[in-house]
């Protein structure tokens, strides 16, 4: 089995929780494209197989995120789970439509981000989550992001807290935004709540919950509607048909003579899938091979 299966990631477990299970449940190598914070839910693209070739081809993939803000406070985690370092009023006039729309769009395009100390980043071989537990110091470089779009969905005034969707680059940190907003209104806040509905053209609409797979893994008619395979992750890919000699010297990873374009390229023996070789300067190369 090699391919895609995309898992609805529930609350408290983490990413490394779930490719473990998959792992055990298929027995097969498995790898994600990607973390997502033990307490954030939604799309969790797992690779399976030789699927885990195709991460080169998903770590640049953009992410949209429904995510809940809290305002009035501030935690050292700048998320939920950390304890509240911070309180400040949320005037009444903030908590409207036209105020929290204006900041919201205010953080639209490229921009500089700082990542939060609590994250995975390393820093001179240490990660700076390590740094903070231990209260040391240590610059934090800004890093290039950009937002896409941002959009409000809901202010609950009584409990000060904004809903907004936000689709953004890779390497966006989703706390960082969310005090960031929080300064622009004239208060502090932090992450309440995470749910990732997208990833490239990986949805929450195509996704899975666990426990659906845990309960079904053992239907080979049901897994394999749930696997995106390679062929079809390929799909907008040109052909290019091999046989006899040039199919031997390919797989044994001999360039071959291509007059095309540079690009990925889906590698047929006839009506068989052989797996994917890309193109530069006019000669094939092998890539993933089934």
């Amino acid at each position: 089995m090699d391919g895609i299966i995309v898992i609805n990631k529930p609350k408290a477990c983490t990413s490394h929780d779930i490719v473990y299970k998959v792992k055990k449940l298929l027995n097969q190598k498995v790898g994600h494209t990607g973390t997502l914070d033990p307490r954030a839910t939604g799309v969790l693209p797992l690779l399976i197989g030789k699927g885990t070739q195709i991460s080169k081809y998903l770590i640049n993939h953009n992410k949209t995120y429904e995510v809940e803000l809290q305002l009035g406070k501030k935690t050292e985690t700048a998320d939920v789970e950390g304890k509240i370092i911070e309180e400040k009023e949320v005037e009444e006039k903030t908590l409207n439509n036209e105020s929290i729309e204006k900041v919201l769009k205010s953080f639209l395009g490229k921009q500089q981000q700082i990542p939060p100390i609590y994250s995975a980043i390393k820093v001179k071989g240490k990660k700076l989550y390590e740094y903070a537990r231990k209260g040391e110091k240590v610059e934090i470089l800004p890093r290039n992001i950009e937002i896409f779009d941002i959009e409000l969905i809901h202010i609950n005034k009584e409990e000060k807290q904004v809903q907004f969707l936000v689709n953004c680059s890779k390497g966006t940190y989703i706390r960082t935004l969310c005090e960031d907003i929080a300064n622009k209104l004239d208060t502090v806040g932090f992450m309440l709540n995470l749910n990732r509905i997208k990833v490239g053209d990986f949805s929450i609409d195509d996704s899975i919950p666990l426990d659906e797979l845990t309960e079904n893994f053992e239907n080979k008619e049901w897994l394999d509607s749930k696997i995106i395979t390679i062929e079809d992750f390929f799909e907008i890919c040109d052909n290019i048909q091999l046989f006899d000699r040039k199919l031997e010297l390919f797989l044994n990873g001999v360039n071959l003579t291509q007059n095309r374009q540079d690009g990925v390229y889906r590698i047929y023996n006839k009506d068989v899938f052989i797996g994917t070789g890309t193109i530069s300067n006019n000669l094939l190369k092998r890539d993933i091979v089934l």
